[in-house]
């Protein structure tokens, strides 16, 4: 489990067919082999170690959500370790499962952010709403806007400078991930449960009227 709030930018030293060589520093501490890391918001399993760097073996399914494979050598990346009790929650509960990728359809300024716009497949628009939480590249962000076939995030410039958003350019993929929420609601309204109703869910804060 992740927060979404990138802890380090690492950059790619070494790529092959199914894993990936990662050079980094700050995630380097407390990383154990077989233990959990976030790249690019993917949840990958920590296979080795090097000199100031650790490799990922990634999986076909992995490779077939999400545009790791499209990684070359010094490519950024955004890193995150798993959430500890310790730490504070800043983001919002991300699970690392990349649901598809996303092809950046408009970059905009403003006088205070950069407005980036997203196209994502129906798997993914259905979850998306508008002031919701969504996983891009790892990075927790919040929905600004939203229409049929994509949605916006408005995103400051710490996170332009301290992230990989402030590389992206127009038609490139992103890792996209919904908040787990939202699909738990999703499975919840379409059982046979009698007691969940549109009501229940306004009185919890899951819908608004």
């Amino acid at each position: 489990m992740f927060t979404g709030i990138v802890e380090e930018v690492g950059v790619v030293s070494s790529t092959s067919a199914r894993s990936l060589v990662v050079a980094a520093s700050r995630v380097l501490q407390g990383m154990e082999l077989g233990g959990s890391v976030s790249v690019n918001g993917a949840c990958l399993t920590v296979t080795r170690f090097g000199s100031g760097s650790f490799s990922v073996d990634i999986m076909s399914e992995t490779l077939d959500r999400t545009s790791l494979g499209l990684l070359n050598v010094g490519d950024r990346v955004n890193l995150e370790r798993p959430l500890t009790l310790d730490r504070p929650l800043g983001g919002h509960l991300v699970q690392g499962h990349v649901d598809a990728t996303g092809k950046l359809a408009s970059i905009r300024k403003t006088d205070e952010t950069t407005v980036i716009g997203i196209s994502a497949p129906p798997e993914v628009m259905r979850y998306v709403v508008e002031k919701g939480f969504i996983t891009v590249d790892g990075i927790s962000l919040t929905i600004s806007a939203r229409n049929a076939v994509s949605f916006e995030v408005a995103i400051v410039d710490y996170t332009l400078k301290n992230t990989t958003l402030g590389d992206k350019r127009m038609g490139d993929l992103a890792n996209l991930e919904v908040d787990i929420i939202a699909k738990y609601v999703e499975r919840f309204s379409s059982s046979q449960n009698p007691e969940l109703t549109i009501g229940f869910l306004e009185e919890h804060g899951f819908v608004t009227g």
